[in-house]
C-alpha cells in the first residue's frame, strides 16, 4: 500500500489516463489514483530518470501549491524560477544553521513535494553548495583545508568546541544589516560568522585571512575584498604594513573580534604581535565591535592587545560562560548576548 509522500521506483510504463496535465516537455507525468469518481484527490507525480522512475503519492491541492496552474514547468524548477530561488535560498539557510538537511523536513517546512526538494538539492549541488546524501544534503567542507586533513593540530582546533562556535557565529551573523561592509579578524569562531551570512543582502567583507577569502568564492552574492600582506603562520592571516595600509580608507560598519583572551580590564588579546597590529587597525576603523568568543577564553590574557573592553559593543559566547566570568563585562556595562 502506497501513502501520501510515499515514493516508489517502476519501471517506465503507461498508466491510466492523468488527472493533471504536463506539458509535453516536462520530465514529469501524472498517473491517477482510483478514478475521478473514488479519488480524484491523489495522483502520482513520477520523476523520468535515466533508470526507473521515481514516483511519489501527493494530494492534489500539495501539488497544485507547488506549481503554477496546476502544471510543473517544462524547465522541471517545481514552479517559476523566483519560487526556486526562494525554496534554495532557504534550503542553504538551513544547511548554514545546522549542517544538514533532510528532504522530508524541508518538504515539510516548504510545503512542496520531496520531488521538488530533491529536485533542488541536485540543483544545489550541480552548483557546488552542497553534498547529497541519503535522504537529505550536508554542508561540503572547503577543499582549501583538504592538505590539513591529516595535520592533528589542525584538526584539533578546528573541531574544539565546534558546537559552541557555531551558535556564536550563527548568532553574530544574524546582526548583519543589508548592504552593510564588515569586517573578522583571523579565528575559527570568525570563521563560522562568514558561514552563517545572510543570503543577497549585498554585503561586502573585508578579510586578512586567506581562508575567508577562498570561502567565500562561491558566493557570488557577496563582495569579497582581501587585503594584501605576508602570510603569516599556519592560520591563513595576512599581516605587516601592507595589510594596514589597505584598511585606511575603508569604513567597515561591523567588525566581529575574535581573540585568544578577553578580560574586562585587559581587553581583548591574541598570541601574535603581528595580527594584533593588523586587528588593532580594524577595531579603529570600524563603526561597531562584537566580539565573538567561546567560554573558555574568558580570564586569559594573551601577550598583545586587539582592543580595549570600553571599545567592544556586544560580546558573542556561547551558554558555557558563567555569571561569575561575564560579572565583570556587565559592570562595564557591555552588552552581552549568550547562545
Amino acid at each position: 500500500m502506497m501513502v501520501v509522500g510515499d515514493v516508489w521506483k517502476i519501471n517506465k510504463t503507461t498508466g491510466p489516463s492523468p488527472l493533471v496535465e504536463f506539458p509535453s516537455s516536462s520530465r514529469y507525468k501524472a498517473i491517477s489514483v482510483g478514478n475521478q469518481e473514488c479519488n480524484s484527490n491523489f495522483f502520482l507525480a513520477a520523476r523520468e530518470k535515466s533508470g526507473p522512475w521515481e514516483v511519489e503519492l501527493i494530494k492534489r491541492d500539495r501539488f497544485e501549491s507547488d506549481s503554477v496552474g496546476g502544471h510543473v514547468p517544462s524547465s522541471g524548477d517545481g514552479g517559476s524560477s523566483d519560487k526556486q530561488r526562494t525554496r534554495m535560498n532557504k534550503i542553504l539557510t538551513a544547511l548554514q544553521q545546522t549542517g544538514s538537511v533532510s528532504v522530508e523536513e524541508l518538504s515539510k517546512q516548504l510545503r512542496v513535494t520531496v520531488v521538488t526538494i530533491r529536485r533542488d538539492l541536485d540543483a544545489l549541488e550541480d552548483q557546488g553548495r552542497l553534498r547529497r546524501t541519503h535522504g537529505g544534503a550536508v554542508s561540503i567542507a572547503p577543499l582549501f583545508y583538504e592538505p590539513f586533513r591529516n595535520d592533528r593540530s589542525f584538526q584539533a582546533q578546528v573541531e574544539k568546541l565546534a558546537d559552541e562556535k557555531r551558535r556564536i557565529g550563527r548568532a553574530a551573523a544574524a546582526l548583519i544589516k543589508e548592504g552593510e561592509i564588515i569586517a573578522l579578524t583571523p579565528g575559527t569562531t570568525t570563521t563560522q560568522v562568514i558561514r552563517g551570512l545572510p543570503l543577497n543582502q549585498k554585503i561586502t567583507v573585508v578579510t586578512s585571512t586567506v581562508n575567508v577569502a577562498m570561502e567565500l568564492s562561491k558566493r557570488k552574492d557577496l563582495n569579497v575584498f582581501v587585503t594584501g600582506g605576508h602570510l603569516h603562520g599556519e592560520w591563513f592571516s595576512l599581516v605587516g604594513p601592507t595589510t594596514v595600509q589597505s584598511l585606511s580608507h575603508l569604513v567597515i560598519h561591523t567588525l566581529f573580534v575574535g581573540a585568544d583572551g578577553i578580560d574586562a580590564k585587559s581587553g581583548a588579546t591574541c598570541y601574535s604581535p603581528e595580527e594584533a597590529y593588523v586587528n588593532s587597525a580594524m577595531v579603529r576603523h570600524a563603526r561597531r565591535k562584537i566580539a565573538v568568543v567561546d567560554h573558555t577564553k574568558f580570564g586569559k590574557i594573551a601577550g598583545w592587545r586587539i582592543c580595549q573592553t570600553s571599545e567592544l559593543d556586544l560580546l558573542v559566547t556561547d551558554s558555557g560562560a558563567t555569571d561569575e566570568m561575564l560579572a565583570p563585562f556587565e559592570k562595564v556595562h557591555l552588552q552581552i548576548t549568550r547562545v
